[in-house]
């Protein structure tokens, strides 16, 4: 095969989120998060899935009111991006920094300047921030006054905070994203979107309706920014990775075509403007009844200017899982692919996927591509001297960043490359840091010890090389 190569201007970047990495969980004025009170340990999946209510606050040990002190330590942080040479930094903004409850009239003064801060050092090194308004973040005073997404009065409260960040911080920030992984409150309602479930009510009503609303939400805040800074860039982003037949028995391929939908549901509609033909079949099976408002529908018409997407693996499905090995190892169930390896939390990895994933997301929609997240989590382990050879992760990243440049060549425009993570961060899925994903080591453990001194690992060195050279070094 040719050898491709990375178009001119090519962002290469990594990644953090506010909830996994600022900490200061009440310093500065902020409130709670929903991601605030999820906690480490047993009774964390429960509480991820909205089958249990939080009960905090008790004496569990919540990983986000650490995090990994990113809200005292990102100037030093920054320094080390610089250090790496990254184009973009990818981050998200706490809307409970900004407002602490989620319904006050003004923003907080103190998490504004904080912001502008972290911004402002990213221009001083010449890095591009990417800004995810929506990481997961509900402020946990919406989700105890109004239930969270469930309630339409979100849509307006979400606007308001959503102005504010183009307002203020419009000046530095080029490229937002609305929501992160929006198909994830299919899979993770509590943690994906603040929702939580009553005793015998239809959970599909409550997602589908929540969906609705973030939906609008989302278009409202698109169109919101077109009119305060024209030059502004809003995304959708996708939890990616195509569903893969078991075999090729018809039964199974029309399996995996109907959870393609369920999956692209939320981006059809974000990256086209209306609720796709099959949206009819899957509310009248889950026996879901949306509330439309007036105006709503012509609100959606507010299309993305790009896709954005996270990609760990590629997914497989059977239509009948008899005898079938069915990985939990992440909230997206999948069979078992016999052809590709597994990681240690039991992620299929698959780089042709990311392949794949691209043509056919530009395929479907025509619209310019940006991978925000892929990374290689793992159990790293330090030498005598205090260095961490990583050479799993940069065989990881090195397979996916040359299928994103066969994908390339194939004619996907792709604007950009995004690893996850920059740092050490506390893993969103089970809360743990020996979940490693970093270029930089974060000496923290999962009770939350530990110096919280960074020091950089085997793969920062590589990955500064693949950007200097602009992805002709692998």
């Amino acid at each position: 095969m040719a050898k491709y190569k990375f178009p001119k201007g090519f962002l290469w970047g990594a990644a953090i989120s506010a909830n996994q990495s600022e900490g200061a969980f009440e310093d500065g004025g902020k409130g709670l998060s929903n991601i605030d009170v999820i906690p480490f340990g047993e009774n964390r999946i429960g509480i991820k899935l909205g089958v249990n209510p939080p009960t905090y606050p008790d004496d569990q040990y919540y990983p986000s009111h650490t995090g990994v002190d990113f809200y005292h330590k990102y100037k030093e942080d920054i320094k080390l991006m610089s250090d790496l040479g990254l184009k973009v930094f990818r981050t998200s903004i706490a809307w409970s920094r900004l407002y602490p409850l989620g319904d006050e009239e003004k923003p907080n003064k103190e998490g504004i300047l904080f912001y502008k801060s972290v911004f402002q050092e990213c221009a001083k090194y010449g890095i591009q921030p990417l800004v995810t308004l929506s990481h997961f973040d509900v402020p946990y005073g919406l989700v105890e006054k109004y239930g969270s997404w469930r309630a339409y009065e979100l849509v307006s409260l979400y606007a308001r905070y959503a102005e504010t960040c183009f307002k203020e911080f419009g000046k530095y920030v080029h490229y937002f994203i609305t929501f992160n992984e929006i198909n994830i409150v299919l899979h993770s309602p509590f943690s994906g979107a603040g929702l939580t479930f009553k005793e015998n009510e239809n959970k599909n009503q409550v997602i589908y309706q929540a969906a609705h609303n973030i939906l609008v939400a989302s278009a409202l805040a698109t169109k919101i920014a077109r009119q305060i800074n024209s030059e502004i860039k809003i995304g959708c982003m996708l939890a990616g990775g195509s569903f893969y037949p078991y075999s090729p028995k018809p039964e199974d391929v029309l399996e995996s075509i109907q959870h393609e939908q369920e999956n692209l549901f939320f981006i059809d509609v974000q990256a086209r403007g209306y609720y796709p033909s099959y949206a009819k079949k899957i509310f009248e099976e889950k026996n879901v009844k949306l509330d439309i408002r007036d105006g709503d529908l012509d609100i959606l018409k507010n299309t993305v200017d790009f896709i954005s997407f996270s990609y760990y693996s590629s997914r497989c499905v059977a239509a009948d899982l008899t005898d079938k090995n069915v990985s939990d190892g992440n909230v997206i169930k999948s069979v078992i692919n016999p052809f590709i390896q597994i990681s240690d939390w039991g992620w299929g990895i698959d780089p042709v996927g990311l392949r794949i994933t691209c043509n056919q997301l530009y395929d479907r929609y025509q619209k310019p591509l940006f991978c925000v997240e892929n990374g290689f989590g793992a159990k790293d382990s330090l030498n005598d001297d205090g260095s961490i050879t990583d050479d799993y992760r940069i065989s990881y990243l090195k397979k996916h960043i040359e299928q994103l440049g066969y994908a390339i060549q194939d004619g996907v425009p792709v604007m950009g490359y995004i690893a996850w993570s920059f740092m050490d961060i506390v893993a969103a899925s089970t809360g743990q840091m020996s979940k490693r994903y970093g270029f930089v080591f974060v000496d923290k453990d999962d009770k939350g010890n530990g110096t919280y001194n960074r020091s950089k690992k085997k793969s920062f060195e590589w990955y500064k090389d693949v950007i200097k050279t602009n992805g002709e070094n692998l």
